[in-house]
C-alpha cells in the first residue's frame, strides 16, 4: 500500500442522490448533474456519470504526468500531446470492475522513445498507482 509522505494537495467532493443525482466540491469549482446512462439501465439524460468523471480525472492526471516525464528526458513532441482514457465497467462475480485504455499521443516522437516516456508515466501517474494491480490498464500510443 502507498501512502503519501506528505500532503501537497486535498479536496472534497459530495455526491447526493447516487448515480441519478449530483456532485460537488466544497470549494464550489465542480458542480455537476450525474445520469444513469441508457446502457446501465438508466434513463440516460443530460448529466455525467462516474465513469466519465473518472475518465477525465485519469486521462488529464496520466497527461501531466507523461508532460513531466518527457521534460525530464529532453522529449520535445512536435505538438501538443494528448490522453484519451476508455473507462469500461462490467460485472465480475462479485459486483463491477473497471477496465482502462489510455490512448497517448506524443506528436513526432519515435515510437521507441515515446515507449519509454509511456511506461515513466505509468510509473509516477497517482490514478496509475491507484490502480495497478486491480484494474486492466492498457497503454495504447496514437
Amino acid at each position: 500500500m502507498m501512502t503519501p509522505e506528505k500532503i501537497l494537495y486535498e479536496t472534497e467532493v459530495t455526491a447526493t442522490g447516487g448515480r441519478d443525482g449530483k456532485a460537488a466540491s466544497t470549494d464550489g469549482l465542480l458542480s455537476v448533474s450525474l445520469s444513469v446512462p441508457k446502457s446501465l439501465g438508466g434513463p440516460g439524460g443530460e448529466g455525467t456519470n462516474p465513469e466519465q468523471l473518472f475518465a477525465a480525472g485519469y486521462a488529464a492526471c496520466f497527461l501531466g504526468a507523461v508532460k513531466l516525464v518527457a521534460r525530464t528526458r529532453k522529449v520535445v513532441p512536435s505538438a501538443e500531446p494528448s490522453v484519451t482514457a476508455r473507462v469500461a465497467m462490467g460485472p465480475v462475480p462479485v459486483g463491477y470492475a473497471l477496465a482502462v485504455e489510455l490512448k497517448v499521443n506524443l506528436p513526432g516522437v519515435e515510437k521507441a522513445v515515446a515507449e519509454q516516456v509511456v511506461a515513466g508515466a505509468h510509473e509516477r501517474c497517482p490514478y496509475s498507482n491507484a490502480t495497478r494491480g486491480n484494474i486492466t490498464v492498457k497503454l495504447t500510443l496514437v
